[in-house]
């Protein structure tokens, strides 16, 4: 009896192993027609708008520039000319509360800081003149205009007592003065911005 060769992937003996260079071969084919096919579109470059300017995509002839261009991401640039002074072209809160938020917690560490969300959460802070107590604020801004009824600020206290911080609530005027300081802060931004300084 003939000595049998071994199959070598189920392929009969002496045939050569094409298998992997053929499809190979029929993929760039394939792929080469797909291409030939689009390139005798003709298109009409003429059908297009004249003046057409991807900047303004509407047709409004407002220039809607971008979150770098003028104004950046607090706003008051061109970007920000059909929204009210101060509501921050760039950023999803009003840029005057923004700032005056971030400048009256800057003695605060920040834990987190959303300008698109208009939530501030500072990490826990402990006043040098009582190391056995300490506070955290989160600081959500409500509104893209400048309003009192557009903030506000929870305070979180917690007092030592050993080696744990034992969570107590916070004297109830401390929410209500930070979130006078802030408005404050606001207005004198706003007048700022107002008299160009």
């Amino acid at each position: 009896m003939p000595r049998q060769t071994p199959r070598r992937n189920g392929q009969a003996p002496g045939v050569p192993l094409l298998r992997g260079p053929v499809l190979a071969l029929g993929a760039l084919v394939a792929a080469a027609g797909l291409l030939g096919a689009c390139g005798d579109t003709k298109v009409d470059r003429n059908s297009y708008p004249a003046g057409y300017d991807a900047r303004d995509p509407t047709g409004s002839g407002k220039e809607s520039g971008s979150i770098f261009g003028p104004g950046g991401l607090l706003g008051g640039g061109a970007s920000g000319a059909n929204l009210p002074s101060g509501t921050g072209g760039g950023i999803g809160v009003n840029s005057f509360l923004w700032r005056a938020s971030l400048d009256t917690l800057a003695f605060m560490p920040l834990a987190s800081a959303d300008p698109f969300g208009g939530v501030i959460i500072t990490d826990w802070y402990s006043p040098s003149s009582s190391t056995s107590e300490r506070f955290k604020l989160n600081v959500f801004i409500l509104d893209r205009v400048l309003r009192a009824d557009g903030l506000k600020v929870s305070v979180f206290r917690q007092v030592r007592s050993g080696d744990q911080w034992i969570d107590e609530p916070a004297a109830a005027e401390m929410s209500s003065n930070l979130e006078d300081a802030i408005l404050t802060r606001a207005r004198q931004l706003r007048i700022d911005a107002a008299a160009g300084t």
